[in-house]
């Protein structure tokens, strides 16, 4: 068996990668990652593509600087289905702790579905540790088309990066 690698690079999402982001989720959450471009052009978030050569998104995920002061918090964080335990969700979000530093911010937060232990061993992998529970919700898009309210119990957790 051979080993494929894959050089990957770090750059903003544009408008024109969405059209390549099916993988990432339905019409109706790519419609609001199309409304955070807009905020990315104010400076509130970064939202960053990650791609190998073909310059075509493998990976996805936002960093809002407005959310908690002087904390960059991570959010819709993806990694392409075919393509996850590959390294790429290590690859972004050490891309956002990147952002995040240059801003002059030393800490870093996300919220992860209670149903997500992969996602979570992830981050606790990469340093983050757990803080507090919530709940969270938002629209979510049924196969019929119609939204529906989606209901879930995140673990906060956060990193100081140096």
């Amino acid at each position: 068996m051979k080993n494929v690698v894959l050089e990957l690079s770090a750059r903003d999402l544009v408008h024109a990668d969405l059209a390549s982001c099916g993988w990432a989720g339905s019409d109706h959450h790519l419609a609001g990652v199309a409304g955070q471009l807009e905020r990315a052009r104010t400076g509130e978030v970064d939202y960053l593509a990650i791609c190998p050569a073909t310059d075509i998104p493998v990976a996805k995920g936002g960093i809002d600087y407005r959310i908690k002061e002087g904390v960059g918090t991570l959010w819709q964080l993806a990694v392409h289905p075919a393509l996850q335990s590959c390294g790429i969700g290590t690859f972004l979000v050490e891309a956002a702790e990147r952002r995040i530093r240059n801003r002059g911010l030393r800490q870093a937060e996300l919220a992860v579905e209670e149903s997500n232990p992969r996602a979570r061993a992830l981050y606790e992998r990469l340093g983050y540790a757990a803080y507090d529970h919530r709940p969270d919700s938002w629209d979510e898009q049924a196969p019929d088309g119609s939204l529906r309210r989606y209901e879930t119990t995140c673990t906060l957790m956060r990193k100081a990066l140096s």
